[in-house]
């Protein structure tokens, strides 16, 4: 049985990701990858890429904005950037992109296939078939524009797809996962979520019903077993970033840790002298990132209080915050590989520290004061955005450094 692993309704957003934001997107998300292959394997990177709460997650920590459509595009640009000329020694090649691109990948797939030896007809064949089942056996008024294929040397592989709807400003991303394949015509809409106002993400659904009959001869599957393994992502159409938004435990908790109580022994922790709590904020959300159980990625806004968004939502992306986070994540890298893996380690203890805070954290505090706060000390972290760099505050309007506890 193939299963797909969800989709992903998002606001479509268009312009060009600048320059200074995507050369640190590919950085970190290299890094970021090479932590979870040296602890976890290569399969698990594929799920991770197959899971749509983490996918968006991921490109928020990576500074897109946290519910639109480009992450998709850019995470995956930047993705195939990075990981593609490390093939080799990661097991992992991302083929495809947009438009033009995304035709490109029978080719890919047939080139890396004589590199390594994997079935290329077969991978090209999957790739056509994960394509027509999105595009067009799924009558959901969404046309792909990007298709993505990820192959890891052992044969198995994720997708990562994207399709555009002319009607209603939306874009719909669809996640596919080779775990477990049998079949392609047995539960091939499996991941498919949807409203039953016309625009179709699951036709499986209680919701979908004067829909979902016209696909049952399609699909004959028993409906609840399908449903149960759906997983959806419905993003809200407000760009900015509200308390129903994100899980104020788990944001707050994290808060508390970085900002209010920060463990004794925190220059051994992260083995780097001179770092403040403002590193170490997003230093737990990359250390979720990596180590977090898939139930931890519900509200993908949360995540983007570590490096902000390039729109400015919820704040500028605090580019020396960005630039410190990737250079403790390469230097662990670079000693795990020596075979000191302190520095790595010293990562998923801080996400540990975070998980035992959540425990008895009474979440009680203002996000907006958070984010207002994030914003008035910008400029300090040499905060940006698409629309130029952070200023000052002007005289007066500094504020008072937030305490989660007033």
């Amino acid at each position: 049985m193939m299963r797909r692993s969800g989709t992903a309704d998002l606001p479509l957003h268009y312009g060009k990701v600048p320059a200074w934001l995507y050369e640190r997107m590919s950085t970190l998300g290299r890094s970021i990858v090479e932590v979870i292959l040296m602890d976890y394997g290569k399969d698990e990177v594929l799920r991770r890429l197959a899971d749509p709460f983490w996918f968006q997650s991921f490109g928020a920590v990576l500074g897109m904005d946290w519910h639109s459509s480009g992450i998709t595009t850019a995470v995956m640009g930047a993705l195939k950037r990075a990981i593609n000329p490390q093939a080799s020694s990661f097991g992992l090649y991302v083929c495809g992109g947009k438009g033009k691109f995304s035709k490109e990948t029978p080719q890919e797939l047939v080139q890396l296939a004589h590199r390594t030896g994997l079935d290329g007809d077969k991978l090209v064949r999957t790739s056509k078939l994960v394509a027509k089942v999105d595009n067009t056996a799924i009558q959901d008024g969404y046309q792909l524009y990007l298709h993505n294929f990820i192959v890891a040397d052992n044969g198995h592989w994720a997708v990562v797809q994207q399709g555009m709807h002319d009607d209603d400003g939306t874009a719909r991303r669809y996640h596919w996962h080779s775990e477990q394949i049998r079949s392609f015509i047995e539960e091939p809409h499996t991941g498919i979520n949807g409203r039953s106002q016309g625009v179709i993400l699951n036709l499986t659904a209680s919701g979908a019903a004067p829909n979902r009959y016209g696909i049952m001869e399609i699909i004959q599957e028993d409906t609840p077993k399908i449903v149960q393994d759906v997983a959806r992502l419905m993003m809200p159409s407000h760009h900015d970033v509200r308390a129903a938004d994100v899980d104020l435990k788990r944001l707050g908790a994290m808060l508390y840790i970085a900002r209010e109580s920060q463990p004794q022994d925190f220059e051994d922790l992260l083995l780097l002298k001179g770092m403040g709590p403002r590193t170490l904020q997003s230093l737990a959300l990359v250390s979720e990132i990596i180590h977090g159980a898939p139930a931890r990625f519900k509200d993908p806004a949360r995540f983007s209080f570590a490096h902000g968004g390039k729109d400015g939502h919820p704040f500028p992306v605090p580019l020396k915050i960005y630039d410190q986070s990737i250079q403790i994540l390469q230097k662990g890298i670079r000693q795990s590989k020596l075979g000191n893996s302190d520095k790595v380690k010293s990562i998923h203890k801080l996400h540990q520290i975070v998980l035992e805070a959540e425990a008895n954290f009474n979440p009680q505090f203002d996000i907006q004061q958070v984010i207002e706060q994030e914003r008035r000390d910008s400029w300090k972290y040499k905060g940006r955005t698409v629309y130029g760099e952070a200023k000052p505050p002007k005289a007066g309007q500094q504020g008072k450094q937030l305490s989660l506890f007033e």
